[in-house]
């Protein structure tokens, strides 16, 4: 398993610094974010060092993905949470700050603030077709 050495999320997996952990098996580790948007703000990462969304194997992406389902089930069950978002950050332009892939696990709470503070900067409006439909023909073309 690679690991780098100046990398947080390594140092997390290899036991030198410190975390709350809340879940782990072969390929991934779960830990509470230091900076949490909600109650029960979790992170799910995988113990090989992968930079980000491109670089993760595809076997540790998968594996991450079934460990975000279990501990987001774990929180509407155990949290009581109203639903969960699961948020990917790839690339300094998307908000990510630590360069080791990982899946924010956020619980969401209905109405209640002293819970859940988090507002996505995201406000959903109608695109123009013209361009969606530009972007998925790109897409197409590339797979």
């Amino acid at each position: 398993m690679t690991q780098q050495p100046d990398c947080l999320f390594c140092g997390i997996v290899a036991g030198t610094v410190p975390s709350t952990q809340v879940d782990e098996d072969e390929r991934t580790l779960t830990f509470m974010d230091i900076n949490p948007g909600t109650d029960g703000h979790a992170l799910v990462i995988p113990k090989a060092h992968a930079r980000d969304l491109y670089d993760i194997d595809p076997g540790d992406l998968a594996a991450c993905s079934v460990t975000a389902q279990r501990v987001a089930g774990r929180a509407v069950r155990q949290l009581g949470a109203d639903g969960v978002n699961l948020i990917n950050c790839a690339g300094e332009a998307a908000w990510q700050t630590v360069f080791h892939f990982h899946l924010h696990v956020v619980p969401r709470y209905r109405d209640d603030q002293a819970r859940d503070s988090l507002r996505l900067p995201w406000t959903p409006t109608p695109g123009d077709p013209a361009r969606i439909a530009a972007a998925a023909d790109l897409l197409r073309a590339a797979g």
